[in-house]
């Protein structure tokens, strides 16, 4: 059945029929229910061409990820963030365009899209400070959600969802510090986005109110992989005056340090204290019946569900002020903890 002959059926028009079926807030909850009842009992399906005719939307969002290694975008971070998307998307029956672009042509790359009207609205990953994807967006008139923030003074005037970074390491760092610890070592994500930087204004927060000085020499950054965590672990803890605690912005990190600790015979929890950002990742779980890291905890798959759902709100109300959704971390106490050794 087509929409010509649904909508002859139900004795409306075939732009009634349309916006019933697509959620259109003029159409009456009656004639919607009738409607919806109607393509159901007769199992149809709406063709995503005509679809995008009759209500000018491609009832399609697109991804566009910088593909190099100054960023933080293609790992399992970002996958279980668009199985989060994808569960909205799926539910709404909206198609996801996933494009990757070297980093020099991913501003061409929006344009483009834009251009083309290919896709209705985009979610933008890996804000750095003052991104100047914002500005480009706005430029060409595409709707957007920000995943994080841009740590610009205009982040009140588009939509974002971010975990709130500062407090999440603050918290973790007084942790370490309550258990004596005073030689505490940051492995950080790439310092110019966004996340990373607060995660680090977090930790120097914690010293500071402990009256402990930083050891720039303690903290360091780079793409967050399991061999920047064995590189970075083996320098902070291999020296005269190591580390006693580490805290590392991925669980991934955390693998690598775990691999240093056992090169250099050392037992986690004991000699070294590791808290992770676990980020409560699908396919690498800290721990099944009970934790193995102590952590900080911010599920990335929920936010990719808030994201989506904020991105076609937006779509379908433009005229609407835009969300801002923060989101807190928890602290969960596993068995990679313990008090600083004398």
């Amino acid at each position: 059945m087509n929409l010509k002959e649904l909508s002859t059926l139900l004795g409306l028009s075939q732009t009634t029929v349309s916006r019933a079926l697509n959620g259109y807030p003029e159409v009456s909850e009656v004639t919607r229910q009738k409607v919806m009842k109607a393509a159901r009992k007769h199992n149809y399906a709406p063709n995503p061409r005509a679809r995008g005719l009759a209500t000018g939307r491609n009832h399609a969002v697109g991804h566009i990820i910088p593909l190099s290694k100054g960023h933080e975008m293609v790992n399992p971070v970002f996958a279980d963030f668009i199985a989060g998307a994808s569960e909205i998307y799926s539910r709404e029956n909206i198609d996801m365009l996933l494009t990757v672009v070297p980093d020099s042509g991913e501003a061409d790359a929006y344009r483009k899209i834009a251009a083309k009207g290919s896709v209705d609205g985009v979610i933008v990953h890996g804000p750095k400070a003052d991104d100047p994807r914002i500005k480009l967006l706005r430029d060409i008139g595409m709707p957007f959600v920000v995943h994080g923030r841009s740590g610009s003074a205009d982040e009140n005037d588009y939509a974002w969802v971010d975990m709130n970074n500062q407090r999440a390491f603050e918290r973790a760092t007084k942790f370490l510090i309550d258990l004596g610890h005073r030689r505490i070592g940051l492995l950080n994500g790439l310092e110019t986005m966004d996340f990373a930087a607060k995660r680090r204004e977090g930790y120097r927060a914690a010293l500071d109110a402990a009256g402990i000085e930083e050891d720039p020499s303690l903290c360091h950054s780079a793409e967050m992989t399991e061999e920047f965590g064995y590189v970075a672990a083996m320098n902070v803890l291999n020296r005269p005056d190591p580390a006693t605690a580490l805290l590392t912005s991925s669980i991934i990190i955390g693998y690598g340090v775990r691999r240093a600790l056992d090169t250099l015979k050392l037992t986690i929890g004991k000699d070294v204290s590791l808290i992770v950002h676990d980020d409560e990742l699908s396919y690498m779980r800290n721990g099944s019946s009970e934790p193995i890291y102590t952590a900080t905890r911010s599920s990335v798959r929920l936010a990719g569900r808030i994201c989506a759902e904020m991105l076609l709100e937006q779509i379908a109300h433009p005229e609407r002020p835009p969300r801002h959704e923060l989101l807190d971390a928890d602290l969960i106490i596993g068995h990679t903890t313990g008090p600083a050794p004398r």
